[in-house]
């Protein structure tokens, strides 16, 4: 059978196209839809479909999009009550794709709309399931996002309702089907994906904790909310997107691939509340940046943590990036809904350097300089996830995540110097620049943060594996 799965690591997300005899299928299109439109056109297909196995909150899905530049159907599950056209399906429909079928089977519980595809080759052989986010590998969704937008709903009512959808409707497929999920590691949609995209039903039947098949259902229930963190603050929002509709991306990027001199740039900074984010890295974006400006790198966890801490996604952005990456940086912010970049600095931080213009930087010492001069005395403030902090830390030092920085910045001294740092020095930049921004500047951050600490003779807490903490 003929399925591809498309899978984009910075935000942990698979999308998966299907094709037979000229036909085609895209199951959650990320907002980048030309890749798509190419793949079918490399098999002289044409896309008749896109399926959404929900309405997701971690990203904006680019249904709207490729339905308009291909005339595809939009199919969502039962109850889906989208703004705009699109197909809702009944329980148990089939949709033909080729020589393929694809059968809806309605599976709440992350969300209500929450559906998965099952998939038939030509020869009447039951192949996958294509998940969305009710059945990861090693995991299943969380049920506490849905809620925020959807006000009669609780997390253990959406939990109940995943314990039956996988007991009822996923559990009795075969063994061999092989499950296609949404996310891996690293999405927030979860707490326990495994860095693996793909398995099979048997083995996740196995293996993962919430197929247990002795669980009862307030066990199960219990077990599912215990140790969840609070969801990113976009999520809601990007809900809200998929459900209501969007700006085309084109629209976007006609509106945000405007370079700006340094003199257009300030004048542009000066005359709106734009936010200047630096994508650069963390340890270039040290050595010299735009005053004021606030670095979130492409390389790290970039859109979550766009999403954690620009807390309006209406907020105009203007770019500085590395040359060659103001679209992909563009791009990157759309994916989460930030649709309003309004220009990027030409020439990037060099050009602004050039010209004289005034600059900052942050100070930075190497864990062995942490750890020859370490006093307990000496204000340290550790911005991991209190998850992180709670398996392993530094004596003494305060724990302020990253995500809660602008509720706490009343407890950095305004006298005398503290210290920063995270797990390895992407959020501690992250901090840094917020800081600075802030006027707060009695700082250095260590490079390489906890993972160079540990080396180091410096006192630690006894580590404690963090799976125990959930």
């Amino acid at each position: 059978m003929k399925v591809q799965q498309i899978y984009t690591g910075c935000i942990a997300h698979a999308a998966y196209y299907l094709e037979s005899n000229g036909e085609a299928a895209i199951f959650d299109p990320l907002r980048e839809v030309q890749p798509y439109i190419d793949r079918a056109a490399a098999d002289n297909a044409q896309i008749m479909y896109v399926f959404e196995t929900h309405f997701h909150a971690d990203f904006v899905s680019g249904h709207l999009d490729l339905a308009q530049k291909t005339g595809a159907t939009i199919v969502y599950g039962p109850t889906a009550k989208p703004g705009f056209e699109a197909l809702v399906a009944e329980d148990n429909q089939e949709f033909k794709v080729g020589a393929y079928t694809v059968k809806v089977i309605h599976t709440p519980g992350h969300t209500m709309e929450s559906t998965t595809y099952l998939l038939t080759d030509e020869l009447g052989k039951q192949h996958g399931i294509i998940t969305g986010d009710t059945l990861f590998i090693g995991d299943v969704g969380r049920p506490d996002l849905a809620q925020h937008v959807i006000a009669d709903l609780t997390e253990r009512k959406l939990a109940a309702h995943l314990f039956d959808s996988l007991r009822h409707k996923i559990m009795p497929l075969a063994d061999d089907l092989i499950v296609y999920p949404n996310h891996g590691a690293g999405s927030a949609c979860g707490k326990k994906m495994s860095k693996e995209t793909t398995d099979t039903l048997g083995n996740q039947k196995k293996t993962n904790y919430a197929l247990r098949p002795d669980m009862t259902k307030d066990e199960f229930i219990d077990e599912l909310l215990t140790g969840l963190t609070a969801p990113p603050g976009y999520f809601p929002k990007n809900v809200l997107m998929n459900i209501q509709g969007y700006d085309a991306l084109d629209t976007v990027m006609a509106r945000a691939q405007k370079a700006l001199s340094p003199t257009e740039f300030e004048l542009v900074a000066n005359e709106t509340d734009a936010l200047i984010l630096d994508t650069r890295a963390p340890e270039v974006f040290a050595l010299g940046f735009v005053p004021g400006s606030i670095n979130i790198g492409l390389d790290g966890n970039f859109a979550m943590w766009v999403g954690e801490m620009i807390t309006d996604i209406q907020q105009e952005i203007l770019l500085i990036t590395e040359a060659g990456r103001e679209e992909e940086a563009i791009i990157r912010l759309a994916r989460v809904g930030y649709d309003h970049a309004i220009g990027y600095l030409n020439g990037g931080f060099e050009s602004w350097k050039n010209e004289g213009r005034d600059t900052d930087s942050v100070e930075r010492i190497t864990a062995a300089d942490f750890a020859a001069q370490f006093n307990e005395q000496t204000p340290t403030f550790d911005v991991r996830k209190r998850s992180e902090f709670e398996a392993e830390h530094v004596v003494n030092v305060v724990n302020v995540p990253l995500n809660e920085l602008n509720l706490h910045l009343s407890e950095f001294p305004e006298q005398g110097n503290f210290i920063l740092h995270c797990a390895g020095g992407y959020r501690s930049m992250i901090a840094a620049s917020i800081l600075k921004s802030r006027g707060i500047h009695n700082f250095v951050d260590v490079i390489g943060g906890m993972a160079e600490i540990a080396k180091t003779n410096v006192p630690k807490t006894a580590y404690i594996c963090p799976s125990t903490l959930l």
